[in-house]
Parts: C-alpha cells; structure tokens; sequence
C-alpha cells in the first residue's frame, strides 16, 4: 500500500446549498444546511485512505466540538491522527454556498490551523517514512516550507496543491516534485490564462505540473516531455467542494502504486467525477472498488 502523510488544514465546512448564489448586498433563502469535515487537508488524508492509501494526517484542531468530530471522522475512514494536535484555539471554519449548478464560493476562517506553523517533534519522522507528501496553503507558509524540504531530505515525493493560490516563495518551489493547480491558480501563479502557457511557465520553477480542467480533465507537463490532457468523465455535477482534493488523494495513491501517469491521472478523475455527483466534500470521496468501477465504464 501507498504509505502517505498529509500535511495541511482541518476545518468544519458549514455549507447552505441555494438555488442562486447571492450577490454583493443580497439575501436569498437556502434550501438545506450541512456541517461536513473538511478542509484541503483532511480532504485530501480523507481521499486517500478511501482511495486504499495509508495515511497520516499533521494538523491542528481546537479543543471543541467540532474538533473532536474532524477527528472522528478521520479515525473513522483510517487516517492516524496522532500527529493532529489539539489546541486552545476555535477549530477552523469553512463557510461555503453551494448553487444548483454545483459552483461554490468559500470563507476559510483557520482558527486552529493558524498554529500550525512549524513541524512538531516526530513530524519529519513521519514525513521521513512516507512514499509521498501532500501539501496545500491553507495552513502558514514556514510550516509548508519545513514540511516540503523535510520530505526532499528524505527523498519522499512532495505533492502541493497551491491554494488558496498566493506567491509561492522558492525554497518551496524547489523542495516540490509536483504541482496541482486548477486552471485559475495557474493562472494566478503565471499570469497565463492558457493552461499549456501556464504549464509551460510553472515547469521554469518545478519538474512536473498537473493542471485540473474541471469538466474538461487534467493536463500534465514535465520537463523533457510532451504535454498531454487526460479527458474526465462526463457526469452531472452537484457539489464540485472537494473535488480538486479527492482528485489529488487517488493521484497520490495511485502515483505511489507506481502506475503510469497516464492511468493515474485517468484514475483520479473517475474519483473526481464521482466526488461531484455528491453533496458536501469529505462525504462525497468515493471508495477504491467505486473508482476502480468508474475507471473501467
């Protein structure tokens, strides 16, 4: 099995699903609330241990309701939280409306997550025994920063999704093995609205690229190759919250797997397109035989 530590953000997703979202200044009524773990760390510890990873989870949650639920549910799907420290400090929020065309708009408020901004003793021993790291910016930069080159010390494969996307300083650049934009991170990172010119730019400043399309797949760059898209399967989309994590989860595991980028991509976009067909993010990451399904249809 792939042995992977997630480095990142727990938080409760407080989601209102709407007809419409509202604009600037409105008030429109909503049809259903949920309180869903979630944050792009747990989400993507969560979608790699449904996915048939082993995985490990560094975080912070706070000594309260909701911290004690963000770690019942990663306990519940496999996740070892022993590295997920518990603070004196509100666990962290996100604040989501989701419209009828599953389009979402997002508050994070990271609380407990805000604390984390340094590795703890026996961090890097974890990190250090994984076949890959994955990180996201939602928690600080330095602990980002320590956690990618702890992992480039020990040879382990660093996964960073750059979001929420922000100036990424170089020495996390160049302890990064491969990076996962969506379409407008790339863009905020490159200033390219094409994804092949982004590609093409993020390669001057890391080795392998994958940009998410959405609906349209995935496109992979390295450095010495041909870039190629993997199409997604065509689905209805209901909530699109987490699809980029549960994406990245089964990449992650199936890279580890030691599969074909290809096939991996290809993989992981059958647990993407499973994952938008349900509601809520950490509730709709399909499980491994649900994706080996999909892939074969």
């Amino acid at each position: 099995m792939t042995d992977i530590v997630v480095l990142g953000s727990t938080n409760m997703d407080l989601v209102a699903y709407v007809e419409k979202a509202p604009q600037r200044g409105e008030t429109v009524t909503g049809r259903e609330f949920r309180t869903i773990p979630g944050g792009k760390g747990a989400n993507q510890a969560l979608a790699a241990a449904h996915a048939g990873g082993t995985v490990s989870v560094i975080g912070a949650v706070g000594n309260d309701s909701f911290g004690a639920r963000l770690r019942s549910a990663l306990e519940h799907s496999g996740v070892n939280t022993d590295h997920l420290r518990t603070v004196e400090f509100p666990s962290g929020t996100a604040h989501i409306v989701v419209d009828d065309e599953g389009g979402n708009a997002i508050v994070v408020v990271p609380g407990a997550n805000a604390t984390v901004d340094h590795l703890a003793p026996g961090d890097e021993v974890l990190i250090a025994s994984a076949d890959a790291l994955l990180l996201q910016l939602e928690i600080p930069l330095p602990a980002v920063v320590a956690g990618a080159r702890a992992a480039r010390a020990h040879g382990v494969r660093t996964i960073l999704t750059p979001a929420p996307a922000r100036h990424l300083p170089p020495e996390l650049l160049a302890a990064t093995d491969l990076l996962v934009p969506n379409e407008h991170e790339a863009t905020a990172l490159t200033g390219r609205t094409d994804p092949r010119e982004a590609a093409t730019a993020l390669l001057e400043l890391v080795p392998e690229v994958v940009i998410t399309l959405g609906a349209a797949g995935s496109l992979h760059a390295a450095r010495g190759a041909e870039p190629f898209t993997v199409p997604a399967p065509q689905v209805t989309a209901v909530d699109s919250t987490g699809a980029g994590d549960t994406f990245v989860g089964a990449l992650a595991v199936a890279l580890g797997e030691g599969r074909p980028v290809r096939e991996a991509l290809a993989w992981a976009a059958a647990a993407a397109a499973l994952s938008v067909q349900r509601p809520g993010a950490s509730a709709s990451m399909p499980y491994r035989s649900e994706i080996d399904k999909q892939y074969a249809s």
